[in-house]
């Protein structure tokens, strides 16, 4: 019999969608929630007032005013905008700026300031403002009064504004954001980059993030549901408080379903400024559990009451699911193997920088999802709620990261700075916030930290966060795995995370300390391409690195051999694959990151000879800044790369892709290598009618199939693929005519009018067939009628310094990429256009309702 180490069971989780609550039983009282938590919320983006000060976007500088933050200060002259914003985003880019991150101006400091009224009517009332993210050095007055700082720009906090509201008058809130201060090895953004909310409620009330639901027993038949609710009395006198919770189905219309349990009401009495945590249970028959094909949501709604008075409605959704973590059978999901198929990805979103948007993130986990891809890394730091509230619905696991170093920095000014005062808050506020999502699955203490052979503080961490949360494992990136098995600080940790190095693996399974802890590969590849870019006998060229998915880092490796290495090891988790997506900033191998020596702390040989091509480089000043890491490239366009995963983690679906492209004319008879990504296991290739032979995948060896010896021939490459035998799936490439006219077609036909959500909109440079045409980089004009506006236009190439606001792009490999969003408030029709010199123009239309 193998024994199974059980690490985890039964987990439910929170998020924040919109829903319509009733308050109580007896008043049947519906109102909106725009988020989880207290039903009175509202948003706070709008209206707000900007001005920068510090360094300029030109490389300037301008000081600081006294008093800024006064309620008399005049600033009658400054920028108005919404939330979420990134400062640093409009550039321009930079040449003389760091490629790691962006080449973009990001360093300033930043003030904003907001006007607004509390009504007379919430006299008495508990006033916070909720941030979920403002980067970086948040310091924030209300009224002039100082109200308190949370420098992490990861970090969602809460801030009581009680003591110095006025209320029935105008109040001015201010903030002061400070990146000069704060350093980063990619692009972080810069700003109120993350939404805000305003949350008022009755001093007897939930506390901030105060629930706490898991599923300690799980079957098809029933499941127990605990709930722990905190509740604050934060009046002056003593309490008697009764508490009950309902649960409800999550529609899929983001309201309440069924009634499908209640938990016995309880009472506390609570002394004045005191806290207290209740906790209950039930029995939820026949639960419709959380899972990856099916993510069925539940709704807690707990209800506080004072003499019968109700004080506080607090909603919470959560799914019932179980979770096992095995050091040979591997990870289990409700009682199933689930091998991990996953994508790091850092926070920013391309063209619209790091400022949150759901719409644009949705998209980007559609893109991965149609791979393959089951979960996500945060990497290397805590994500905007909005990624967790996507993943719970849309049936992603989440590796939910703290940080990228503890007490010894990899930059000067980065978070070891604020380790020793704030790594126990911000754990506290990543945990307590992420706890009850079911989509999260693994925490994260750090990645690739200098200290990871420490013991003593891995153990330190580690206890921080099963204290808040004992229910999901703990683990850490280690890229000295070795290092940190041999000093024993693995040994604190429920998982074991290996950065790239898999090498001594057997070993490490055979030592006692290790044999029954679990291993995943929590970054992988690094294999780096341009979207369309062949070279022939080289891999790199004209700052672009070639789509033949065979360039990495000294470190890395390709994907076919890290899932040779996931084969030979079955017992493995699976894998994190570093990138799923491009992002601004770390442009690996045209940059100079130092930090990238890291990877070879105990290999001087290696560490040597990179530091050799980093002087060089830095040299050179290259124009990228954006990465080449991704499996999709910054526009959202996938790279040949995205078909070879699709091809290895999707092995059901009937896919074949070709590369290169067929427009060769240079290369008439000379070789073109062709290679074919297939979830079958035979394929035989044809040019012009003419089979050039057939070849079959050796398992777990082959991962894609090679015509090394093909011949250019302008015309048409087939492939025909088999699978146990019968045709599969087939694939085409055609020599294309010249350029003709352009192409628009959008993600989204119809979008809302809310100013926020989003269309993405694809442009191709198609010949008169309306074959995308590649190697083709004319400059584009878009232009927008109707009642919406262009917020972004990208093209995927790493090194175009063309403003992402400007709406001239060139093509990059005959493609491009607008996004158009609503005028707040407006009906009709948005239609864009795309035009180009001697082009045939095209249009594209959008509804906004």
């Amino acid at each position: 019999m193998i024994r199974k180490t059980r690490i985890v069971t039964g987990v439910i989780a929170a998020i924040a969608l919109r829903i319509i609550v009733p308050l109580s039983a007896a008043a049947q009282v519906n109102k909106s929630m725009v988020r989880m938590g207290s039903s009175d919320v509202q948003s706070f983006d709008k209206e707000w007032l900007f001005m920068r000060y510090g360094l300029q976007p030109d490389g300037s500088r301008v000081e600081e005013p006294k008093d800024l933050e006064s309620i008399t200060y005049s600033d009658a002259n400054w920028q108005r905008l919404d939330l979420p914003h990134d400062w640093a985003i409009t550039g321009p880019f930079r040449i003389d700026l760091a490629g790691e991150t962006g080449k973009l101006p990001w360093k300033g400091i930043g003030w904003y300031r907001k006007h607004f009224v509390v009504p007379s009517e919430d006299a008495g009332k508990k006033i916070f403002i909720d941030f979920d993210g403002a980067m970086a050095n948040a310091e924030i007055w209300l009224n002039g009064k100082y109200v308190g700082t949370w420098p992490y720009g990861y970090s969602s906090f809460r801030m009581d504004l009680s003591p110095f509201v006025l209320i029935g008058k105008e109040n001015v809130i201010a903030v002061k954001l400070n990146t000069e201060k704060w350093d980063s090895r990619w692009y972080p953004g810069a700003g109120i980059y993350r939404h805000t909310w305003l949350v008022k409620t009755d001093p007897v009330h939930v506390a901030h993030w105060g629930t706490t639901i898991t599923t300690p027993e799980v079957t098809d038949h029933s499941a127990i549901v605990k709930v722990k609710v905190k509740v604050d009395n934060q009046q002056n006198n003593t309490v008697k408080a009764d508490v009950q919770t309902v649960i409800y189905e999550f529609a899929e219309n983001k309201t309440l379903g069924s009634k499908v349990a209640a938990l016995k009401p309880l009472s506390i009495t609570l002394e004045a400024g005191a806290s207290a945590e209740l906790e209950a249970q039930v029995n939820l028959n026949n639960p419709k559990r959380w899972d990856l094909e099916k993510p069925n949501l539940y709704v807690a709604q707990t209800i506080i009451s004072v003499n019968g008075k109700l004080t506080d409605t607090y909603s919470t959704s959560f799914g019932v699911r179980t979770i096992q973590f095995t050091a040979r059978d591997g990870f289990l999901l409700n009682g199933k193997r689930v091998q991990i198929q996953g994508t790091c990805n850092h926070h920013d979103l391309g063209a619209l920088g790091a400022a949150i948007n759901t719409s644009a993130l949705r998209r980007q986990l559609v893109i991965l999802k149609n791979m393959g891809c089951n979960s996500l890394r945060t990497s290397h730091n805590p994500p905007a709620p909005e990624l967790l509230e996507l993943a719970d619905e849309m049936g992603f696991l989440v590796w939910d990261e703290a940080f990228d170093c503890w007490k010894r920095g990899k930059k000067k000014n980065d978070y070891n700075k604020l380790f020793d005062q704030w790594h126990e808050k911000d754990l506290n506020a990543l945990v307590q916030r992420d706890r009850n999502h079911p989509s999260v699955f693994i925490w994260s203490i750090g990645n690739e930290v200098m200290d990871q052979r420490d013991v003593a503080l891995t153990k330190h961490l580690v206890d921080i966060v099963h204290r808040e949360d004992p229910t999901r494992p703990v683990s850490n990136g280690y890229n000295d795995p070795d290092g940190g098995r041999e000093s024993g600080a693995v040994v604190a940790l429920d998982i074991m995370g290996v950065n790239y190095f898999f090498n001594q693996q057997p070993k490490w399974d055979a030592d006692l300390r290790y044999a029954k802890k679990p291993t995943i590969g929590s970054e992988t590849s690094s294999c780096v391409s341009s979207r369309g870019e062949y070279f022939f006998g080289k891999e790199y060229k004209n700052w672009q690195i070639t789509s033949y998915d065979s360039a990495k880092p000294g470190w890395g490796c390709s994907p076919d051999e890290q899932f040779r290495t996931n084969a030979k090891y079955p017992h493995l988790l699976g894998e994190y694959v570093w990138t799923g997506f491009d992002y601004l900033g770390e442009p690996t191998p045209y940059g100079s990151d130092e930090t990238n020596l890291l990877n070879f702390r105990n290999d001087p040989s290696k560490k040597e000879e990179l530091k050799k091509k980093l002087e060089e480089m830095q040299k050179s000043n290259p124009p990228s800044r954006s990465s080449y890491f991704g499996i999709v490239d910054l526009a959202g366009f996938p790279k040949d790369r995205y078909y070879l995963y699709q091809s290895h983690w999707r092995p059901d679906y009937p896919m074949a892709h070709i590369l290169p492209h067929w427009n060769w004319n240079e290369r008439i008879d000379s070789i073109t290598p062709v290679h074919v990504y297939t979830s079958g296991d035979e394929a035989e290739l044809f040019l012009n009618g003419k089979s050039l032979g057939r070849k079959s995948k050796k398992e777990n060896q082959d991962f894609r199939l090679v015509w090394n010896d093909v011949k250019y021939n302008p015309g048409e490459l087939k492939v025909v693929t088999y699978k146990n035998g019968k045709k599969w799936a087939t694939d085409v490439v055609k020599t294309t005519g010249e350029p003709a006219k352009l192409a628009l077609s959008s993600n989204r036909k119809q979008i809302a009018n809310d100013g926020q959500d989003l269309a993405f909109i694809t442009l191709q440079v198609q010949d008169k067939n309306g074959l995308t045409v590649p190697r083709t980089q004319p400059e584009i004009h878009f232009e927008i009628e109707g009642p919406g506006e262009i917020v972004g236009t990208d093209n995927g190439d790493a090194t175009s310094f063309e403003s992402f606001q400007s709406p001239n792009k060139h093509a990059f490999n005959g493609m491009a990429l607008v996004i158009v969003k609503a005028k707040p408030g407006l009906k009709g029709n948005i239609v864009v256009k795309a035009s180009s010199n001697n082009l045939t123009s095209s249009r594209a239309n959008v509804v906004v309702q």
